[in-house]
C-alpha cells in the first residue's frame, strides 16, 4: 500500500510540473508574440513583397523576365563584379589594418584601453554622410593632403585619391574598420593570457606561441568580424557613390537607380533577393567556416 501510495504521489506531482511547465510556455510565448507579430510586419512582409515585385515583369504580368536580365545583361555583370571586387578589397584593407590593431588595443592596460576602445567607438556617433563628405575634403585634387604634398614640393601633380576606386576603398575601411574590431576585440579579451605564459614556459618563443595559441584561439571573433564586414560591404551606398564620384557603381547603387530613374521595382527586387541570397549563403559557408575553426580543424 505505501509503494502504491508513493508511486501515485510521483505520478501526480510530475503531471502537475508538467502543467506547470506548460503554463509556462504558454506565458512566455504570449510575452514573445509582440515580437514576434513586428518582426514579422516590418521584415518577412517586405521580403514577401519585394519577392513577388521581383517576378512581375514590365508589362505587369508574372515572369521570370527579371531574373534572366541579371544573367544576360553585360551591366548587371559588371555592377557585380565591381560589388564583390570592392567589398573584397575592403575586407581585406580591413583584416590588413583591424588585427595588429585590435591585437595591439588588448594588449594595453585598462585604463588606456578603454580611451582606446572610446576612440574607436567615436565613429559610431557621425552620421557616415558626413564622415564621408569630410574623406572628401581631405581627398579631393585641392584637398589637405594634395595641398599638404604639393607645398612639401613631394609631387607636382595632384594624386587622384577621391572619385575613383581609391577614394571609395579610403571611406568605405575606415566606416567598417570598427565593424572588425569590436567583434575581434571580445574575442581576444577572453583568450586565457595564462596560455601564452603555459606555451612561454614549455619553450616556445612569442612568435609560436602567438601562432599556435592566441591564433586560432581568435580566429572565430577574426572570421565574424570579417563576414559582418563583407555583408555589410555588398550593400553600401553612401560612400562609394559620394567618394566614387559615379565610377564606382555597387548594387545597391544599381538598385536606386532602377528605382529612381526607371521606376522599374521588378529589376530593383530581383537583385535585392539575389543580394540577400548570397548574404544568407555567405553566413551558412562562414558559420562552417567558424564551426571548423572552432575545431581546431584549420591549424
Amino acid at each position: 500500500m505505501t509503494t502504491a501510495a508513493s508511486t501515485a504521489t510521483t505520478d501526480f506531482n510530475v503531471e502537475v510540473l508538467r502543467s506547470a511547465e506548460g503554463r509556462e510556455r504558454r506565458i512566455l510565448l504570449s510575452l514573445t508574440l509582440p515580437g514576434i507579430l513586428l518582426v514579422a510586419s516590418v521584415i518577412l512582409l517586405p521580403l514577401c513583397v519585394m519577392l513577388y515585385e521581383s517576378f512581375i515583369g514590365e508589362s505587369g504580368s508574372f515572369s521570370v523576365e527579371n531574373y534572366t536580365r541579371l544573367w544576360t545583361s553585360p551591366v548587371y555583370g559588371q555592377v557585380f563584379e565591381l560589388t564583390f571586387k570592392v567589398s573584397l578589397f575592403t575586407t581585406l584593407l580591413v583584416a590588413i589594418i583591424g588585427y595588429p590593431l585590435t591585437y595591439a588595443l588588448s594588449q594595453l592596460p585598462e585604463r588606456s584601453q578603454n580611451l582606446a576602445l572610446l576612440c574607436v567607438l567615436l565613429p559610431f556617433w557621425t552620421p557616415v554622410l558626413v564622415r564621408t563628405y569630410a574623406w572628401l575634403v581631405l581627398l579631393q585634387d585641392n584637398g589637405l593632403i594634395n595641398k599638404g604634398l604639393t607645398g612639401l614640393d613631394l609631387i607636382s601633380q595632384p594624386l587622384p585619391l577621391s572619385h575613383n576606386m581609391t577614394g571609395a576603398l579610403v571611406g568605405m575601411v575606415q566606416v567598417m574598420l570598427p565593424f572588425l574590431v569590436l567583434p575581434l576585440f571580445a574575442s581576444m579579451k577572453a583568450i586565457d593570457p595564462n596560455l601564452m605564459a603555459a606555451a612561454s614556459n614549455l619553450g616556445a618563443k612569442p612568435s609560436r606561441a602567438f601562432r599556435d595559441v592566441f591564433f586560432p584561439l581568435s580566429l572565430p571573433g577574426f572570421l565574424s568580424g570579417l563576414l559582418i564586414v563583407f555583408v555589410l560591404c555588398l550593400g553600401f551606398y553612401v560612400t562609394p557613390a559620394v567618394l566614387g564620384g559615379g565610377r564606382v557603381i555597387m548594387a545597391a547603387m544599381r538598385i536606386e537607380a532602377n528605382v529612381r530613374a526607371y521606376s522599374n521595382w521588378g529589376a530593383a527586387s530581383a537583385l535585392g533577393i539575389v543580394l540577400l541570397l548570397i548574404t544568407v549563403f555567405l553566413i551558412l559557408v562562414a558559420g562552417f567556416v567558424g564551426r571548423k575553426a572552432g575545431k581546431g580543424m584549420f591549424r
